[in-house]
């Protein structure tokens, strides 16, 4: 890196390369902060669309704001800048901590510490950079000024892009990369104490502050474990045997007197107690009408609990199994838990699995299959709520085969009956025929699926060994729908309206959880 030159032609000053070094740092941890942020909303709130917009712009508001209050920082630059960058990395760090605490312990408190830590983390970082080009400015030119402090900003800030995402959050988990960025802005505030120790007027209580905040970070750094810990053993009901996340989404498994339960960002998935009752009315309505189904494709339930209900007609010759988190198909392939309870079945040799998006490998595949399974989370916000659109059925509808049936796992009809209607009609825009149905699961509720396919439904003569709760009568009685599930009017879910996002969360909304 090269910092300017003086008049008199010397070399970059050892506190110019040292300041633009820090700017990296800076926008680096800046960012880092808005993006925990985003993302913890995401994993608690939902909708990762509303989440990061409302996020993003409050962030960049609140840089605003620094930014303009940076005028009224006049004496003492460097002094103020450490102090800046300590508070930056007492609060940025524990951003995350702190959010994770909240939703256990005063979940109402949750939206305001969200956008009330968003905005101190945001002004504080909009009056770092000012106060460094300022100090900067002392032996440089505006115009080389500007532009190395911003090549290094924005270097900063792609830096921590790909790695939060890739690296950071799979391997460190939220609370620990945000109390170790935490801990770089503070190393940042140490180097200008080094740096600038012959301005401060008071170095031993910046030495010390210095010291307290290191201290206090390295110790978070070394307890995030147990700090996550102490919020999930709060949020969830049983004993947690499991936690992990992931870039999307954070994997709980608890285990109490009913059994194991899976969570993803604090939703229910399913209950050992039950799982049965959901994933054998999903699967066979489908198989078992097929008759000699050979080629599946599951679609989402990377539990490979769907895949266990497939694997049960022996004459099924191939599985493709389509998750897009592959912390997800790792952790039901290898962990002795949770393989007990699929049956082994993601370890089957007829079974492949691709980490990928569901939408775009519909897109590439030209393979045809005689039952498609579709087990995707209900949609609560626009990445999933394109699963449910009508250019995914129609996707869907080209890689289904003249004889097959899809079937598609589609929220309650009780509780979000607008949304369920809104689904079945999407599938009929695309040229489908739908057949709706619905299954009591006690730990969900009045639960709904969709079959599609090119010819009407027909119902089975038999069903393989090995049901739990599902016989031919049971099957039959499951196509009826009383008054208060019957049919509305809809719209058709697009990708250019997502109505059923709206839709879902407005039904869902009215019910006390």
């Amino acid at each position: 890196m090269v910092a300017e030159q003086d008049s008199a032609g010397q070399g970059p000053r050892p506190i110019d390369v040292a300041l633009l070094a820090s700017v990296f740092v800076i926008a680096a941890c800046g960012l880092l902060y808005e993006l925990a942020a985003g993302a913890l909303a995401s994993y608690l709130l939902g909708d990762s669309v509303l989440q990061f917009s409302t996020i993003i712009g409050t962030y960049l508001f609140a840089m605003g704001i620094g930014s303009w209050l940076s005028r009224y920082f006049e004496d003492q630059l460097p002094a103020h800048f450490l102090r800046v960058e300590l508070m930056v990395a007492l609060v940025g760090g524990a951003l995350p901590a702190v959010l994770f605490l909240a939703n256990a312990y005063a979940p109402g408190a949750f939206r305001f510490l969200l956008y009330g830590m968003v905005m101190v983390v945001g002004t504080l970082v909009g009056l770092e950079i000012p106060l460094v080009m300022r100090i900067l400015k002392r032996n440089a030119s505006l115009k080389d000024l500007v532009s190395k402090v911003l090549t290094f900003d924005y270097l900063g800030a792609l830096a921590v892009s790909l790695a939060f995402p890739i690296v950071l959050v799979p391997k460190l988990g939220l609370v620990r990369t945000g109390l170790l960025f935490g801990f770089m802005n503070a190393a940042i505030a140490v180097w200008a104490l080094v740096l600038f120790k012959h301005e401060l007027r008071n170095l031993r209580a910046h030495a010390w502050a210095c010291a307290l905040v290191l201290l206090a970070l390295g110790g978070g750094i070394a307890g995030a474990d147990q700090l996550t810990r102490l919020a999930d053993d709060h949020f969830y009901q049983d004993r947690i045997v499991l936690s992990s996340s992931s870039p999307y989404q954070r994997i709980v498994v608890t285990q109490g007197r009913q059994g194991a339960r899976l969570y993803l960002n604090g939703n229910l998935q399913f209950a050992q107690s039950d799982e049965y009752r959901y994933h054998e009315a999903l699967v066979h309505p489908a198989m078992a009408a097929h008759g000699a189904p050979k080629k599946v494709a599951v679609l989402g339930g990377g539990d490979g609990m769907a895949v266990r209900e497939v694997l049960k007609y022996p004459g099924v010759e191939s599985v493709v199994l389509v998750e897009l988190d592959p912390a997800m198909t790792d952790l039901f392939k290898s962990n002795a838990m949770m393989t007990a309870l699929n049956g082994n079945a993601l370890n089957d040799a007829r079974v492949s699995i691709v980490n990928t998006d569901a939408f775009h490998w519909l897109q590439q595949s030209t393979e045809t299959f005689d039952v498609i399974v579709v087990d995707f989370p209900d949609p609560t916000n626009f990445a999933i709520g394109k699963l449910f659109t009508n250019s995914f059925y129609s996707l869907l509808d080209k890689r289904l085969a003249a004889s097959g049936y899809a079937v598609i796992q589609t929220t309650s009809p009780l509780i979000a009956r607008q949304s369920f209607w809104t689904v079945v009609q999407t599938v009929e825009s695309v040229g489908l025929t739908a057949k709706p149905y619905h299954v009591h699961v006690p730990s969900f509720g009045e639960w709904g699926f969709v079959l599609a396919s090119h010819r009407p439904w027909r119902e089975p003569g038999a069903l393989p060994a090995g049901m739990r709760f599902l016989t031919l009568p049971t099957l039959r009685l499951m196509f009826d729908f009383p008054l208060d599930m019957a049919r509305v009017p809809t719209e058709v879910n697009r990708l250019s309206n997502q109505v059923l996002v709206n839709t879902y969360e407005r039904e869902w909304g009215k019910v006390e959880h």
